[in-house]
């Protein structure tokens, strides 16, 4: 091989070295569960390749007199690639358990998720891209193809300590007011130990032609184990468009190697 060949191949060789060293440093089955519950801001970890990760919740909600609960709030979410999943929501059911209140189910939203980071330090960060498809109760779920962009990060800090936020973009081009929403959280978050962490978090939603819905949600998750986990949260309402107060409990976990990938890496070390 000449020369020039072996220069026009250095660009392609240094990509592939490049992809190769960020997969490694993508999140493993060795991780501990990172889920997108139980405050609004999401993980900005993926799964681990080969992993399905069954995240769930039951919530109790007050609004202008009326109650709800709604469930199960459950999401799925595959490893299929390092650093990429995917995910779905599937419908929960809303019910009413004080009028004015009005039930039904939710819509079932698929995305896919791609771990941007992680850059050189501690901060990581997720492109997320999808949409609410119109399989719900159009006065619970609105109307027509939903679809959002969001953009969950987080930064750790010293003595178990560490900020995260997300930042979402929501359309809903049917809907004869309020089209575009957008959505804000910041996060302070403490691991008090090895198995039990608590946080309180702001929410935002900044709708369009409306006034806002501001919340200050607290909670915290304890892991049964690595691969399972426990959670609760208390939210109150900031104004008059918010809840005045949502509780809710959920309980999350994880499956590995469903790929056979472990089985896989273990055949190729004795070649």
């Amino acid at each position: 091989m000449g020369h020039a060949a072996v220069l026009s191949l250095l660009p392609i060789l240094v990509v592939f070295d490049a992809i190769e060293a960020r997969a490694e440093s993508c999140p493993t089955a060795k991780d501990e569960l990172a889920t997108d519950r139980p405050d609004v801001t999401n993980s900005s970890l993926v799964v681990p390749t080969g992993s399905l990760q069954n995240e769930n919740g039951v919530n109790l909600t007050a609004r202008d007199g009326g109650r709800t609960i709604d469930g199960t709030n459950t999401r799925w979410r595959l490893g299929v690639a390092p650093c990429l999943e995917l995910l779905i929501d599937l419908p929960s059911y809303v019910g009413s358990l004080r009028a004015p209140a009005t039930p039904g189910f939710t819509d079932v939203a698929p995305a896919v998720k791609w771990q941007v980071s992680p850059f050189p330090g501690k901060f990581d960060l997720s492109i997320v891209v999808g949409a609410a498809l119109p399989t719900g109760a159009v006065d619970i779920a609105g109307r027509g193809t939903q679809p959002y962009v969001q953009l969950p990060w987080s930064y750790e800090l010293q003595g178990g300590w560490g900020v995260s936020g997300m930042l979402t973009e929501f359309f809903r081009p049917e809907e004869s007011t309020a089209r575009h929403v957008t959505e804000a959280t910041f996060v302070l978050e403490k691991k008090l130990n090895e198995k039990f962490s608590v946080f309180t978090e702001y929410v935002g939603d900044y709708a369009q032609s409306a006034g806002p819905t501001q919340l200050i949600n607290s909670g915290g998750l304890y892991h049964l184990s690595p691969k399972d986990q426990v959670d609760f949260h208390v939210a109150f309402g900031l104004n008059r468009n918010s809840p005045s107060y949502i509780v809710g409990v959920g309980y999350s976990f994880r499956i590995d190697d469903l790929f056979g990938s472990h089985s896989t890496r273990e055949t190729s070390r004795q070649f």
